[in-house]
């Protein structure tokens, strides 16, 4: 009676349960079929899926991998086989082991390999605009979770696949926008009020050989610390006109420091991609020379795991969720070597770019089955080949080294002609016994001095050590094995102290660690010679130890000492002191960049502050610029905590300075934003948050309303604010959408738009100033210069034979994002904690020349400036001679205020620590101590 009873209930249950374990489609999830005309997901619909899949499916793990810049949770999903989910930990230790390489050989390597799995990551949402990306990474996981067929099960069986959410708080902003519109066919992605990623927007995708922010915090250490996969994915948009995608393999140059078979291993994903297209008449894949994009450039989520011997994939494929077109450009019609199977013009959905989207991974994915323990054991010979190659003699060609072998020959007197055939030479070849003699090439690829190093020297006790370590976890972020000295040492006969940090290049992440160090020497690359040059990618130099002014030895034989090996991916915390007793006061560096912040602790807690222009007068001897602080209870509480968090060397003083002194009061700070966001707004405001400077962010109607001096003592206007006299400066993201009116605007974000004007903005600025203000113009917003009249005029021009002035032409002068070295006034308190020669970024910045007589009157005081005809340390420059004795950066007096130009990008992308301070500096006012006279800088 009771077995008859429970029976049914227990029928019951039973479908209950297999209701519960049914795996939901998007279309069950969200309501609709994602590639679904007009249809987006929110991140918080996304996350609940993500959550559903790994709830219901054996295949699927979900890993939070750390929190978003706006407090989200970003997650990766595991997708594999419930055998390899099991043995997760395992298949990752086989994957690091191959990946660094350290203490394998051959024959263990393809013992790891053929039992490990091919890791292979794929994200999506970087670009939170591009809505292909997240929007196919929900279909992918979809069906790797509830596909049964064969192809999909070699791939469970054989791959671990990592699907990554690249940006979740883009997707919920993004996706909120282009849904509040009720009627479909109204909806649109164009203009988004704010950044899609808190701070950086687009730049969120050239932060990852810093790491600054949280987001990519989270996925470098998945990439370069915890899996370390031998293939990863990135998602983008948009297609070259008249293509459905771009995709691997990339146009020239690629990076000299690259293993040859990381670019070969590109060129093989690259043919098993459009193969697959090919195969299921899917055309329009265009490669090489058929889009822009380049594998020279690192700090991209793709292009930095290159030089980590990763098989790194970028697509850019077209498609919305509103239907666009496939516009018609002829000459991408005809098929070639770059587009073997072009697509016509026709009328293209959402959905066709998420199939395509699904087959490309599916090809990677097949790929990393198939070829499982020779991607495996690759990465492990590149690691191995970065060892070797760190353990003895090497030199590395580049442009430079290619011109220096020429020029040796060509400069010989006594050089001998090697024959040639005219007939042979139509087709690029030359006679048996031809050529140039090697000795030619001995003399720059033997040189003992033009060797690689070895590895290098960060010394512990330099001026700004904390800048230094955050340089050290930079490299550690992603991956790069540090040592560090347990005690003092000697190498080259030079002496170190203990805490030394030692990189060397021994490892397999070597192409990194030379990028990182080493200046890149970037081909001239024009489209014809005597044409106009080929834009990089990105940038062309950006060698990071010089942007921080990193203090390094670059060591050229092989060395060892009291070092102890780091584990990986363990971030360093320089240790500070309060050094000396108790006494009158204190004393800061004006060298190190965290003293800042501790000045701004110091300030907002009520404790005086004052710089001493000309050091402190009695012992312990401090440079121009530092900070004195009187001692008190409150101020010694305050540094305390700040010589232990900041790492900073606090000295102590038995009396008080006898030299001037300068007493320092916070500022009213504003910084310049636009409707839609600037992303080097957001890098400055990011930058003020680090070093705890207040700030306000206004927009262009704050700035016309006037009364600016009533709110504000300084304004900063980052690059593309200020637009040149007579036009405007052209920002190609601005391009991508239609400008924003209000009536198509939410009242919230109506106070945001507007733009800077000559004949409402620029008056307001120049009263500002006139009244005791301060602006801060960086890159082209030093533009306010010439709306202001000011006596300085472009030194990048040349005279037409009509007699009229115009822009140097791209032929003769051309210098994309570079480093540069420039000359400072370091006895300008504009310029105080920085070295009479300072690296700068440089990205086709703005130079002046100033009339001589305007700098004997005072009416502009140049702050930095190029004193040589070759400046270049790290990109290209091509024609860099014309910038010789051009300045940099100067300040001019407005009526009781001041303008401050600064060409160069001194806060660029917040990598450009070195610079900093140029800003930092400005955003103080001064008044007299009690008792002590101004200084009049």
């Amino acid at each position: 009676m009771i077995r008859s009873i429970l029976r049914p209930f227990a029928i019951l249950l039973l479908s209950l349960t297999t209701v519960w374990a049914q795996i939901p489609s998007p279309k069950q999830h969200f309501g609709f079929n994602i590639g679904d005309d007009y249809q987006l997901a929110t991140y918080t619909q996304t996350e609940a899926y993500f959550k559903k899949l790994a709830a219901t499916s054996d295949r699927v793990k979900l890993v939070d991998i750390g929190p978003t810049e706006e407090g989200r949770r970003q997650y990766m999903l595991i997708v594999s086989s419930p055998a390899n989910l099991k043995k997760l930990s395992h298949y990752k230790e086989i994957s690091q082991k191959l990946a660094r390489a350290e203490n394998l050989n051959d024959d263990q390597a393809r013992a790891l390999a053929f039992e490990g799995k091919a890791v292979v990551w794929i994200d999506g949402g970087l670009h939170a605009t591009e809505t292909v990306g997240t929007m196919q990474l929900i279909e992918t996981a979809w069906q790797l979770a509830s596909r049964k067929d064969p192809e999909t099960m070699r791939i469970l069986n054989d791959d671990i696949i990592l699907l990554t959410h690249a940006n979740p708080d883009g997707q919920e902003i993004v996706t909120n926008w282009y849904m509040r519109e009720a009627t479909p066919e109204k909806r649109s992605l164009d203009n988004v009020p704010r950044l899609y990623q808190k701070y950086v927007g687009h730049d969120n995708n050239r932060d990852f050989f810093m790491l600054n922010m949280k987001e990519t915090q989270n996925i470098g250490r998945q990439l370069f610390v915890e899996w370390i996969p031998q293939i990863m994915y990135n998602h983008h948009q948009r297609g070259p006109a008249g293509s459905v995608l771009a995709g691997p393999p990339y146009r020239d140059p690629f990076n000299y420091v690259f293993d040859p078979l990381m670019v070969t291993g590109i060129d093989a994903l690259g043919a098993a991609m459009i193969n697959r297209l090919n195969a299921e008449n899917k055309p329009g894949f265009t490669r090489l020379s058929g889009s822009v994009f380049s594998t020279w450039y690192n700090g991209g989520l793709r292009t930095t795991t290159h030089f980590h011997n990763m098989i790194g994939l970028l697509t850019e494929i077209i498609g919305d969720p509103t239907p666009e077109d496939v516009p018609l450009v002829p000459k991408r019609l005809l098929p070639n070597g770059a587009t073997p199977f072009p697509v016509t013009p026709q009328k293209w959905h959402f959905r066709q770019s998420i199939d395509y989207s699904v087959s490309l991974n599916y090809a990677v994915l097949g790929y990393a089955a198939r070829y499982r323990d020779e991607v495996l054991f690759n990465i492990y010979r590149m690691g191995k080949n970065s060892i070797e190659r760190g353990s003895r003699d090497t030199w590395a060609l580049s442009p430079k080294r290619i011109d220096a072998i020429t020029n040796a020959y060509d400069s010989d007197p006594k050089k001998v002609v090697p024959p040639t055939n005219a007939a042979l030479a139509q087709y690029g070849m030359i006679p048996k016994g031809g050529g140039m003699p090697m000795k030619y090439y001995d003399t720059v690829m033997k040189a003992p001095s033009l060797r690689d190093p070895r590895g290098f020297i960060i010394p512990a006790g330099q001026p700004d050590f904390a800048t230094a370590v955050k340089f050290i976890n930079a490299l550690i972020r992603t991956g790069i094995q540090v040592q560090q000295a347990t005690s003092e040492f000697a190498v080259a006969g030079k002496t170190y102290p203990a805490g030394s940090y030692v990189i060397k290049s021994d490892q397999a992440f070597r192409p990194h660690v030379l990028d990182m160090f080493e200046p890149q020497d970037h081909p001239n690359d024009f489209q014809y010679p005597g044409g106009p040059p080929v834009r990089p990618y990105d940038a062309a130099g950006w060698t990071l130890a010089y942007l921080m002014n990193i203090q390094f030895d670059r060591i050229l034989d092989s060395f060892d000492g009291p070092f102890k090996k780091l584990p990986y991916g363990e971030l360093q915390s320089p240790e500070g002191h309060v050094a000396g007793g108790v006494g009158d006061g204190y004393v800061l560096s004006a060298r190190a960049n965290n003293t800042f912040t501790a000045v701004n602790d110091l300030l907002a807690s009520g404790v005086e502050v004052y710089r001493l222009p000309n050091g402190t007068g009695v012992k312990p001897a401090s440079e121009a610029g530092a900070f004195y602080v009187p001692a008190t209870p409150k101020s010694k509480s305050v540094l305390d905590k700040a010589a232990k968090e900041l790492g900073l060397e606090v000295a102590s003083l038995a009396k008080r300075p006898t030299t001037t002194m300068t007493k320092m009061a916070p500022m009213r700070i504003a910084l310049w934003d636009t409707y839609g966001g600037s992303m080097p707004s957001g890098w400055v405001r990011w930058l003020m948050e680090q070093y705890h400077f207040p700030a306000k962010v206004i927009y262009t109607q704050d700035i016309d309303a006037g009364d600016l001096r009533k709110k504000f003592d300084v304004i900063v206007f980052v690059t593309r604010a200020i637009p040149p006299v007579g036009g405007k400066d052209v920002d190609i993201f601005s391009l991508l959408g239609s400008e924003a009116k209000p009536e198509n605007t939410p009242a919230e974000y109506r106070p945001w738009l507007g733009k800077i004007t000559a004949d409402k903005s620029i008056p307001q600025l120049k009263t500002f100033m006139e009244t005791g203000g301060t602006v801060i113009t960086i890159g082209t917003s030093t533009n306010l210069a010439y709306h202001l009249k000011l006596p300085v005029k472009s030194a990048l021009t040349e005279m037409t034979t009509t007699g009229q002035e115009k822009p140097l032409p791209g032929e003769k002068y051309y210098i994309p994002g570079s480093v540069l070295q420039m000359s400072v006034d370091s006895t300008n308190q504009a310029t105080w904690g920085l070295p009479a020669l300072t690296d700068v970024y440089f990205d086709a910045s703005p130079v002046f020349k100033v009339a001589p007589d305007a700098i004997a009157t005072g009416k502009v005081k140049p702050l930095a400036w190029f004193s040589t005809s070759k400046p270049l340390r790290s990109g290209w420059a091509w024609g860099q001679s014309y910038l010789q004795d051009g300045i940099a950066a100067f300040m001019a007096p407005v009526g009781t205020g001041k303008l401050y130009a600064f060409g160069p990008e001194i806060t660029f992308r917040a990598q450009s620590h070195g610079t900093f301070k140029l800003l930092f500096n400005q955003l103080y006012s001064a008044g007299s101590a009690p008792g002590e006279a101004t200084n009049g800088n």
